[in-house]
Protein backbone atom coordinates (compact mmCIF):
# COMPACT_ATOMS: atom_id res chain seq x y z
CA UNK A 1 0.00 0.00 0.00
CA UNK A 2 1.39 3.46 -0.88
CA UNK A 3 2.76 5.32 2.14
CA UNK A 4 0.38 8.27 1.78
CA UNK A 5 -2.65 5.94 1.76
CA UNK A 6 -1.35 4.09 4.81
CA UNK A 7 -0.96 7.42 6.59
CA UNK A 8 -4.51 8.36 5.57
CA UNK A 9 -5.91 5.18 7.12
CA UNK A 10 -3.90 5.65 10.32
CA UNK A 11 -5.06 9.26 10.59
CA UNK A 12 -8.71 8.29 10.06
CA UNK A 13 -8.44 5.53 12.68
CA UNK A 14 -6.95 8.03 15.15
CA UNK A 15 -9.79 10.46 14.48
CA UNK A 16 -12.44 7.77 15.03
CA UNK A 17 -10.66 6.70 18.23
CA UNK A 18 -10.90 10.28 19.51
CA UNK A 19 -14.59 10.38 18.65
CA UNK A 20 -15.32 7.11 20.42
CA UNK A 21 -13.57 8.31 23.58
CA UNK A 22 -15.77 11.39 23.50
CA UNK A 23 -18.87 9.24 23.03
CA UNK A 24 -18.09 6.93 25.97
CA UNK A 25 -17.61 9.73 28.51
CA UNK A 26 -20.24 9.17 31.16
CA UNK A 27 -21.40 5.84 29.73
CA UNK A 28 -20.45 3.23 32.32
CA UNK A 29 -19.63 -0.30 31.15
CA UNK A 30 -20.81 0.47 27.61
CA UNK A 31 -17.43 1.00 25.95
CA UNK A 32 -17.64 -2.28 24.03
CA UNK A 33 -21.09 -1.34 22.71
CA UNK A 34 -19.75 1.98 21.40
CA UNK A 35 -16.84 0.12 19.79
CA UNK A 36 -19.18 -2.30 18.02
CA UNK A 37 -21.28 0.50 16.57
CA UNK A 38 -18.13 1.89 14.96
CA UNK A 39 -17.01 -1.56 13.79
CA UNK A 40 -20.40 -2.18 12.16
CA UNK A 41 -20.36 1.25 10.50
CA UNK A 42 -16.91 0.74 8.96
CA UNK A 43 -17.89 -2.76 7.77
CA UNK A 44 -21.17 -1.39 6.35
CA UNK A 45 -23.04 -4.01 8.39
CA UNK A 46 -25.70 -3.77 11.11
CA UNK A 47 -25.74 -4.39 14.86
CA UNK A 48 -28.40 -6.03 17.04
CA UNK A 49 -28.32 -5.26 20.78
CA UNK A 50 -30.09 -7.65 23.14
CA UNK A 51 -30.67 -6.42 26.69
CA UNK A 52 -33.28 -5.20 29.17
CA UNK A 53 -34.82 -1.72 28.96
CA UNK A 54 -32.96 1.16 30.56
CA UNK A 55 -29.44 -0.05 29.85
CA UNK A 56 -28.28 2.99 27.82
CA UNK A 57 -28.66 1.36 24.41
CA UNK A 58 -30.16 4.43 22.76
CA UNK A 59 -27.80 6.78 24.62
CA UNK A 60 -24.77 4.91 23.28
CA UNK A 61 -25.96 5.03 19.66
CA UNK A 62 -27.00 8.67 19.95
CA UNK A 63 -23.63 9.71 21.35
CA UNK A 64 -21.70 7.87 18.63
CA UNK A 65 -23.91 9.53 16.01
CA UNK A 66 -23.23 12.97 17.48
CA UNK A 67 -19.49 12.31 17.59
CA UNK A 68 -19.45 11.22 13.94
CA UNK A 69 -21.84 13.82 12.58
CA UNK A 70 -24.23 13.15 9.72
CA UNK A 71 -27.98 12.58 9.80
CA UNK A 72 -29.37 10.53 12.69
CA UNK A 73 -32.77 8.86 13.00
CA UNK A 74 -34.20 6.87 15.90
CA UNK A 75 -37.62 5.40 16.60
CA UNK A 76 -39.35 3.21 19.20
CA UNK A 77 -41.32 0.62 17.24
CA UNK A 78 -44.64 -0.93 18.24
CA UNK A 79 -47.21 -3.28 16.79
CA UNK A 80 -49.18 -0.40 15.33
CA UNK A 81 -46.25 1.56 13.89
CA UNK A 82 -47.05 2.53 10.32
CA UNK A 83 -44.38 2.47 7.58
CA UNK A 84 -44.94 6.21 7.05
CA UNK A 85 -43.70 6.87 10.60
CA UNK A 86 -40.27 5.58 9.57
CA UNK A 87 -40.01 6.16 5.86
CA UNK A 88 -42.16 9.26 5.39
CA UNK A 89 -45.72 10.05 4.27
CA UNK A 90 -47.06 9.85 0.74
CA UNK A 91 -46.66 13.18 -1.06
CA UNK A 92 -50.31 14.27 -1.36
CA UNK A 93 -49.64 16.85 -4.07
CA UNK A 94 -48.16 14.23 -6.38
CA UNK A 95 -50.81 11.70 -5.39
CA UNK A 96 -53.46 14.02 -6.86
CA UNK A 97 -51.64 13.67 -10.17
CA UNK A 98 -51.73 9.89 -9.85
CA UNK A 99 -48.10 9.45 -8.75
CA UNK A 100 -47.33 7.59 -5.52
CA UNK A 101 -44.15 9.13 -4.07
CA UNK A 102 -42.87 9.31 -0.50
CA UNK A 103 -41.61 12.47 1.17
CA UNK A 104 -38.48 11.06 2.84
CA UNK A 105 -36.95 14.30 4.13
CA UNK A 106 -35.90 13.93 7.77
CA UNK A 107 -36.91 10.25 7.82
CA UNK A 108 -35.04 6.94 7.92
CA UNK A 109 -34.17 6.79 4.18
CA UNK A 110 -32.21 10.05 4.55
CA UNK A 111 -30.24 9.01 7.66
CA UNK A 112 -26.60 7.99 7.97
CA UNK A 113 -27.02 6.31 11.37
CA UNK A 114 -30.28 4.69 12.51
CA UNK A 115 -31.42 3.30 15.86
CA UNK A 116 -34.60 1.22 16.07
CA UNK A 117 -35.75 0.19 19.54
CA UNK A 118 -38.02 -2.83 20.15
CA UNK A 119 -37.46 -3.78 16.54
CA UNK A 120 -39.20 -7.17 16.74
CA UNK A 121 -42.50 -5.54 17.64
CA UNK A 122 -42.73 -4.02 14.16
CA UNK A 123 -45.36 -5.14 11.66
CA UNK A 124 -44.59 -7.29 8.64
CA UNK A 125 -45.08 -4.24 6.39
CA UNK A 126 -42.44 -2.27 8.30
CA UNK A 127 -39.96 -5.17 8.46
CA UNK A 128 -40.30 -6.01 4.76
CA UNK A 129 -39.61 -2.41 3.76
CA UNK A 130 -36.76 -2.21 6.23
CA UNK A 131 -35.10 -5.31 4.77
CA UNK A 132 -34.62 -3.57 1.44
CA UNK A 133 -32.96 -0.62 3.15
CA UNK A 134 -30.68 -2.85 5.26
CA UNK A 135 -29.63 -5.22 2.49
CA UNK A 136 -29.44 -2.94 -0.52
CA UNK A 137 -29.42 0.61 0.92
CA UNK A 138 -32.41 1.27 -1.34
CA UNK A 139 -35.88 2.46 -0.32
CA UNK A 140 -38.70 1.49 -2.69
CA UNK A 141 -42.30 2.59 -2.46
CA UNK A 142 -44.57 3.30 -5.39
CA UNK A 143 -42.65 5.50 -7.80
CA UNK A 144 -40.05 6.31 -5.15
CA UNK A 145 -36.63 4.69 -5.59
CA UNK A 146 -34.22 6.29 -3.15
CA UNK A 147 -30.55 5.41 -2.61
CA UNK A 148 -30.01 5.54 1.15
CA UNK A 149 -26.78 6.95 2.66
CA UNK A 150 -27.12 4.51 5.59
CA UNK A 151 -23.80 3.63 7.27
CA UNK A 152 -25.21 1.46 10.04
CA UNK A 153 -28.55 0.46 11.51
CA UNK A 154 -28.52 -0.46 15.19
CA UNK A 155 -31.57 -2.34 16.44
CA UNK A 156 -32.44 -3.30 20.01
CA UNK A 157 -34.73 -5.78 21.70
CA UNK A 158 -35.15 -7.41 25.10
CA UNK A 159 -34.47 -10.91 23.79
CA UNK A 160 -33.90 -12.86 20.58
CA UNK A 161 -37.16 -13.83 18.86
CA UNK A 162 -38.44 -17.41 18.79
CA UNK A 163 -40.71 -16.85 15.79
CA UNK A 164 -38.97 -18.20 12.66
CA UNK A 165 -39.82 -15.19 10.50
CA UNK A 166 -38.47 -12.76 13.09
CA UNK A 167 -35.41 -14.95 13.66
CA UNK A 168 -34.67 -14.73 9.93
CA UNK A 169 -34.93 -10.94 10.17
CA UNK A 170 -32.58 -10.92 13.20
CA UNK A 171 -30.08 -12.89 11.14
CA UNK A 172 -29.75 -9.90 8.79
CA UNK A 173 -27.87 -8.13 11.59
CA UNK A 174 -24.34 -9.51 11.28
CA UNK A 175 -23.19 -8.37 14.72
CA UNK A 176 -25.01 -9.42 17.87
CA UNK A 177 -24.13 -8.14 21.32
CA UNK A 178 -25.69 -8.86 24.71
CA UNK A 179 -25.71 -6.37 27.57
CA UNK A 180 -26.76 -6.47 31.21
CA UNK A 181 -27.48 -3.75 33.81
CA UNK A 182 -24.38 -2.18 35.35
CA UNK A 183 -22.93 -4.32 38.14
CA UNK A 184 -23.22 -3.25 41.77
CA UNK A 185 -19.55 -2.29 42.13
CA UNK A 186 -20.04 0.34 39.39
CA UNK A 187 -23.23 1.92 40.73
CA UNK A 188 -21.53 5.09 42.00
CA UNK A 189 -19.79 5.50 38.64
CA UNK A 190 -23.17 4.99 36.96
CA UNK A 191 -24.70 7.84 38.96
CA UNK A 192 -21.81 10.20 38.26
CA UNK A 193 -21.71 9.23 34.61
CA UNK A 194 -25.46 9.50 34.19
CA UNK A 195 -25.38 13.07 35.46
CA UNK A 196 -22.56 13.88 33.03
CA UNK A 197 -24.41 12.34 30.06
CA UNK A 198 -27.51 14.32 30.92
CA UNK A 199 -25.77 17.67 31.19
CA UNK A 200 -22.84 17.43 28.78
CA UNK A 201 -23.50 16.95 25.08
CA UNK A 202 -21.11 15.14 22.77
CA UNK A 203 -19.25 17.42 20.40
CA UNK A 204 -18.65 16.49 16.76
CA UNK A 205 -14.94 15.61 16.98
CA UNK A 206 -14.62 13.35 13.94
CA UNK A 207 -16.54 12.94 10.69
CA UNK A 208 -18.24 10.52 8.34
CA UNK A 209 -15.45 11.26 5.87
CA UNK A 210 -13.02 9.46 8.18
CA UNK A 211 -15.49 6.60 8.41
CA UNK A 212 -15.62 6.44 4.62
CA UNK A 213 -11.81 6.30 4.40
CA UNK A 214 -11.78 3.28 6.71
CA UNK A 215 -14.71 1.61 4.93
CA UNK A 216 -12.91 1.91 1.61
CA UNK A 217 -9.68 0.59 3.12
CA UNK A 218 -11.55 -2.35 4.67
CA UNK A 219 -13.32 -3.16 1.38
CA UNK A 220 -9.97 -3.27 -0.46
CA UNK A 221 -7.97 -5.05 2.24
CA UNK A 222 -5.51 -7.84 1.50
CA UNK A 223 -7.09 -10.84 3.28
CA UNK A 224 -4.45 -13.47 2.54
CA UNK A 225 -3.22 -13.63 6.14
CA UNK A 226 -6.77 -14.29 7.39
CA UNK A 227 -8.12 -17.20 5.36
CA UNK A 228 -6.08 -19.99 6.98
CA UNK A 229 -6.38 -18.93 10.66
CA UNK A 230 -10.08 -18.14 10.19
CA UNK A 231 -10.65 -21.60 8.70
CA UNK A 232 -8.94 -23.08 11.76
CA UNK A 233 -11.17 -21.05 14.09
CA UNK A 234 -14.32 -22.21 12.32
CA UNK A 235 -13.18 -25.84 12.49
CA UNK A 236 -12.64 -25.54 16.25
CA UNK A 237 -16.08 -23.96 16.69
CA UNK A 238 -17.79 -26.67 14.65
CA UNK A 239 -16.19 -29.40 16.76
CA UNK A 240 -17.92 -27.80 19.76
CA UNK A 241 -21.26 -27.57 17.96
CA UNK A 242 -21.05 -23.81 17.31
CA UNK A 243 -22.28 -23.42 13.76
CA UNK A 244 -22.32 -20.42 11.46
CA UNK A 245 -24.19 -20.25 8.18
CA UNK A 246 -22.08 -19.89 5.06
CA UNK A 247 -23.47 -16.38 4.60
CA UNK A 248 -22.52 -15.23 8.11
CA UNK A 249 -19.10 -16.83 7.80
CA UNK A 250 -18.27 -15.09 4.53
CA UNK A 251 -19.62 -11.78 5.84
CA UNK A 252 -17.40 -12.11 8.92
CA UNK A 253 -14.51 -11.18 6.62
CA UNK A 254 -15.95 -7.67 6.33
CA UNK A 255 -15.81 -7.30 10.13
CA UNK A 256 -12.28 -8.63 10.33
CA UNK A 257 -11.10 -6.23 7.64
CA UNK A 258 -12.96 -3.37 9.36
CA UNK A 259 -11.25 -4.24 12.66
CA UNK A 260 -7.89 -4.03 10.90
CA UNK A 261 -8.76 -0.67 9.32
CA UNK A 262 -9.75 0.71 12.73
CA UNK A 263 -6.31 -0.18 14.08
CA UNK A 264 -4.82 1.63 11.09
CA UNK A 265 -3.95 -1.33 8.86
CA UNK A 266 -5.09 -2.60 5.46
CA UNK A 267 -3.65 -6.08 6.01
CA UNK A 268 -5.87 -7.99 8.46
CA UNK A 269 -4.23 -10.83 10.37
CA UNK A 270 -4.64 -12.89 13.53
CA UNK A 271 -4.87 -9.71 15.62
CA UNK A 272 -8.29 -9.03 14.04
CA UNK A 273 -9.96 -12.45 14.37
CA UNK A 274 -11.72 -11.38 17.57
CA UNK A 275 -14.48 -9.82 15.45
CA UNK A 276 -15.67 -13.36 14.61
CA UNK A 277 -17.04 -13.76 18.14
CA UNK A 278 -19.73 -11.11 17.53
CA UNK A 279 -20.92 -12.90 14.38
CA UNK A 280 -22.09 -15.83 16.53
CA UNK A 281 -25.79 -15.05 17.03
CA UNK A 282 -26.47 -16.33 20.58
CA UNK A 283 -25.10 -15.26 23.95
CA UNK A 284 -24.32 -18.84 24.93
CA UNK A 285 -22.48 -19.40 21.66
CA UNK A 286 -20.40 -16.25 22.11
CA UNK A 287 -19.42 -17.22 25.65
CA UNK A 288 -18.45 -20.72 24.54
CA UNK A 289 -16.50 -19.40 21.55
CA UNK A 290 -14.33 -17.22 23.81
CA UNK A 291 -13.19 -20.35 25.60
CA UNK A 292 -12.75 -22.44 22.45
CA UNK A 293 -10.71 -19.75 20.68
CA UNK A 294 -8.95 -18.40 23.76
CA UNK A 295 -5.40 -19.37 22.75
CA UNK A 296 -5.79 -18.09 19.18
CA UNK A 297 -7.30 -14.79 20.28
CA UNK A 298 -4.40 -14.01 22.60
CA UNK A 299 -2.84 -12.21 19.61
CA UNK A 300 -5.71 -9.71 19.59
CA UNK A 301 -4.70 -6.07 19.31
CA UNK A 302 -6.81 -2.97 18.65
CA UNK A 303 -6.27 0.33 20.46
CA UNK A 304 -9.27 1.95 18.76
CA UNK A 305 -11.76 -0.79 19.71
CA UNK A 306 -9.95 -2.06 22.76
CA UNK A 307 -13.04 -2.68 24.92
CA UNK A 308 -14.83 -4.81 22.32
CA UNK A 309 -11.61 -6.63 21.44
CA UNK A 310 -10.91 -7.36 25.11
CA UNK A 311 -14.42 -8.66 25.73
CA UNK A 312 -14.21 -10.96 22.71
CA UNK A 313 -10.70 -12.27 23.24
CA UNK A 314 -10.07 -12.09 26.98
CA UNK A 315 -6.44 -11.50 25.97
CA UNK A 316 -3.89 -10.05 28.37
CA UNK A 317 -2.69 -7.48 25.81
CA UNK A 318 -6.12 -5.96 25.30
CA UNK A 319 -6.86 -6.06 29.01
CA UNK A 320 -3.62 -4.21 29.69
CA UNK A 321 -4.54 -1.53 27.15
CA UNK A 322 -8.01 -1.19 28.68
CA UNK A 323 -6.48 -0.66 32.13
CA UNK A 324 -4.09 1.95 30.73
CA UNK A 325 -6.93 3.79 29.00
CA UNK A 326 -8.99 3.87 32.22
CA UNK A 327 -6.06 5.12 34.26
CA UNK A 328 -5.28 7.90 31.79
CA UNK A 329 -8.74 9.39 32.30
CA UNK A 330 -8.03 9.64 36.06
CA UNK A 331 -4.40 10.76 36.13
CA UNK A 332 -4.00 14.48 36.91
CA UNK A 333 -2.25 17.02 34.73
CA UNK A 334 1.39 17.79 35.57
CA UNK A 335 1.72 19.22 39.13
CA UNK A 336 -2.07 19.13 39.60
CA UNK A 337 -3.46 17.70 42.86
CA UNK A 338 -5.00 14.24 42.80
CA UNK A 339 -8.77 14.39 43.50
CA UNK A 340 -9.96 12.18 46.35
CA UNK A 341 -12.36 10.15 44.20
CA UNK A 342 -9.62 9.58 41.60
CA UNK A 343 -7.26 8.37 44.34
CA UNK A 344 -9.65 5.58 45.32
CA UNK A 345 -10.13 4.51 41.71
CA UNK A 346 -6.39 4.54 40.97
CA UNK A 347 -5.80 2.37 44.03
CA UNK A 348 -8.35 -0.10 42.64
CA UNK A 349 -6.59 -0.06 39.26
CA UNK A 350 -3.29 -0.80 40.97
CA UNK A 351 -4.82 -3.80 42.72
CA UNK A 352 -6.32 -4.96 39.43
CA UNK A 353 -2.90 -4.82 37.75
CA UNK A 354 -1.28 -6.90 40.50
CA UNK A 355 -4.08 -9.47 40.53
CA UNK A 356 -4.27 -9.84 36.75
CA UNK A 357 -0.61 -9.84 35.67
CA UNK A 358 2.47 -11.58 36.95
CA UNK A 359 5.72 -9.57 36.60
CA UNK A 360 6.72 -11.71 33.60
CA UNK A 361 3.38 -11.14 31.83
CA UNK A 362 3.20 -7.40 32.40
CA UNK A 363 3.76 -5.28 29.24
CA UNK A 364 6.31 -2.42 29.58
CA UNK A 365 3.58 0.25 29.31
CA UNK A 366 1.66 -1.36 32.17
CA UNK A 367 4.81 -1.62 34.30
CA UNK A 368 5.42 2.10 33.75
CA UNK A 369 1.82 2.86 34.73
CA UNK A 370 2.16 0.73 37.88
CA UNK A 371 5.29 2.60 38.94
CA UNK A 372 3.56 5.93 38.31
CA UNK A 373 0.58 4.89 40.42
CA UNK A 374 2.84 3.80 43.26
CA UNK A 375 4.58 7.18 43.16
CA UNK A 376 1.30 9.12 43.12
CA UNK A 377 -0.23 7.11 45.95
CA UNK A 378 2.91 7.37 48.11
CA UNK A 379 3.07 11.12 47.51
CA UNK A 380 -0.59 11.46 48.43
CA UNK A 381 -0.12 9.40 51.59
CA UNK A 382 2.92 11.45 52.67
CA UNK A 383 1.03 14.67 52.00
CA UNK A 384 -1.80 13.65 54.28
CA UNK A 385 0.54 12.85 57.18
Amino acid sequence: MPEHLSHLVESAAHSIRTGLKQATQGLIDRESLVDLIALAAVAQEHLLIIGPPGTAKSAAVRRVAHALGGEYFEYLLGRFTEPSELFGPVDLRKLRDGTVETATEGMLPEADIVFLDEVFLASTAVLNTLLGVLNERIFRRGHTLHQCPLKVCVAAANHLPEDEALAAFADRFLLHTFIEPVSENLLEDLLRGGWQVRHKAVSNVTSLEHLDVLSKAAANADMEQVYQPLTHCVSLLRKEGIMLSDRRLVKSLSLISAAAALRGSTKPDARDLWALVYVIPTQEGQEQSREVLHDILQETENTTLNAAAELASLSLATRAQHIIDRAQTLLPEANAPLPEDALTKLEAIGREIDSSFSPSQMPPELKALREKLIGLLEHSANGSN
